[in-house]
């Protein structure tokens, strides 16, 4: 063999390796944009429903404990606190509720978001104290569980500008000395009729609430028929 024909084979061998290596890294990339797109889809959707769980839970805390409704007095009587403990509690949970469907107020939210980690966290802690079963610490676990993942699926919009994630930062590299985004009057309107419509139905529900969880204490002997 002569050597231009081994020249010839080396080539083509080259260029087989590099169509083959250039094949795999392509899929590969499709692979990886297929899937960031499907989670681009999906973390919105996650994001929204963490937060309506959370605000919905905090709104209805706040009106179950401004009253207060049986089932708030015997469960703070069976944990040891204080009857005036649930007037403060309605005011942070209206407080939080607010904070974190608000748009924009990013440093208000984290502070929010930690607040209601705090209290599902203690009730959950509160519960295991006092020997209590899955059956009442469970409830408070899974809404402090949605609080971390309303907090970590947040947009960019809700983040401060040092916890944003990196991809965001590279997208925002381009805007030398750019602020946080402005905050538009008319993107106050939905948060605000969200949380019309769920005090609405927190005070609406309140007497089919209270009957049920009258059930729920004497059941756990936490007070009488």
């Amino acid at each position: 063999m002569n050597k231009p024909d081994r020249f010839d084979e080396e080539a083509a061998m080259q260029t087989r390796t590099t169509t083959t290596f250039q094949h795999a890294t392509g899929e590969k990339s499709t692979a990886v944009a297929r899937s960031d797109w499907n989670w681009g889809r999906i973390r919105p959707v996650a994001f929204w429903a963490t937060t309506f769980v959370i605000v919905f839970e905090l709104i209805a805390g706040s009106v179950w404990n401004l009253v207060p409704i049986e089932w708030v007095e015997a469960q703070l009587r069976h944990l040891g606190y204080p009857h005036f403990f649930a007037y403060i509690l309605a005011a942070w949970q209206a407080g939080a509720a607010i904070a974190i469907i608000a748009p924009g107020l990013p440093l208000i939210k984290e502070w929010a978001y930690v607040g209601a980690f705090f209290l599902w966290s203690s009730a959950v802690v509160s519960h295991l104290i006092v020997g209590d079963s899955l059956q009442t610490w469970g409830v408070p676990l899974v809404f402090g569980a949605c609080a971390i993942a309303s907090w970590a699926l947040r947009p960019a919009d809700r983040r401060l500008p040092e916890t944003r994630l990196r991809q965001e930062r590279r997208a925002d590299a381009g805007q030398d000395g750019a602020g946080p985004p402005e905050t538009h009057p008319r993107a106050w309107a939905v948060p605000i009729g969200l949380l019309v419509v769920l005090y609405a139905v927190s005070f609406l529900t309140l007497p089919a609430a209270e009957a049920m969880t009258h059930g729920w204490a004497v059941e756990l002997g936490w007070m009488d028929e």
